[in-house]
């Protein structure tokens, strides 16, 4: 006996689930068995469009929060950041996958990638411009409030909401600075160092990226608070 209803959304699925979801586009925008180079594209094809669709939602949650900031709307930016953090989280889980990859398995497959490199992703690029506008936003609340950032870290109990704001937004620095480290192993292990990526880019480059910080400070208030704590002794 089924207890499945009918369809109700458009579409010419059998279920809503799949209407709803689009799980026949979906599923077809990969290479099947007889279109690959090496097997492996499936799994690479898989994590890559997985990660451009979390990357996809973690650029709409930091637009939000930028929303939400200019009209004051502190928790509800906190919210929306933890979402956008739980998103580069799936990425990073995401890159394990492709180290189950032997380095010889990849060389097949990247014949099949043409010039295709992740310098060119819509996800990260995406992210990678919206994220600073939370900088200015959090800025322009720390000026209205007539603090420096060492008297926010110095009162964080007493500005809260706003203290979390900057934890929030170093979290989310953290975690992207995490995925480009992990992707850079990841490529290490993949193909090694001193040569060039699908770009032409040596592979050194993104070693260098690695050191980036949308926030760089919100480290160095760290750095400020040690100093200024031992001033105090």
């Amino acid at each position: 006996m089924s207890y499945a209803k009918p369809p109700v959304l458009q579409g010419t699925a059998k279920s809503d689930y799949e209407n709803y979801v689009r799980t026949d586009e979906l599923l077809s925008l990969q290479k099947g068995p007889d279109e690959w180079e090496h097997r492996d594209e499936l799994l690479f094809a898989v994590v890559h469009q997985s990660s451009e669709l979390w990357l996809k939602l973690a650029t709409s949650e930091v637009i939000e929060t930028i929303a939400q900031l200019k009209g004051n709307n502190l928790r509800e930016a906190h919210r929306l950041l933890s979402r956008a953090v739980l998103c580069i989280l799936q990425t990073h889980s995401a890159l394990d996958m492709l180290e189950k990859m032997s380095p010889w398995d990849y060389q097949q497959v990247r014949r099949a990638l043409g010039h295709g490199s992740g310098f060119d992703s819509p996800g990260f690029n995406g992210l990678r411009k919206a994220v600073p506008q939370l900088g200015k936003e959090f800025h322009r609340l720390l000026g209205e409030e007539k603090l420096s950032l060492l008297d926010l870290f110095l009162n964080d109990r007493k500005y809260e909401d706003l203290y979390q704001l900057a934890e929030w937004l170093l979290e989310l620095d953290e975690r992207i600075g995490l995925w480009r480290q992990r992707h850079f192993k990841v490529v290490e292990r993949s193909i090694g160092m001193k040569v060039q990526g699908t770009q032409g880019t040596p592979v050194e480059i993104l070693a260098k990226l690695n050191f980036f910080s949308f926030f760089p400070e919100l480290w160095d208030i760290r750095t400020e608070i040690t100093n200024y704590a031992l001033s105090e002794e």
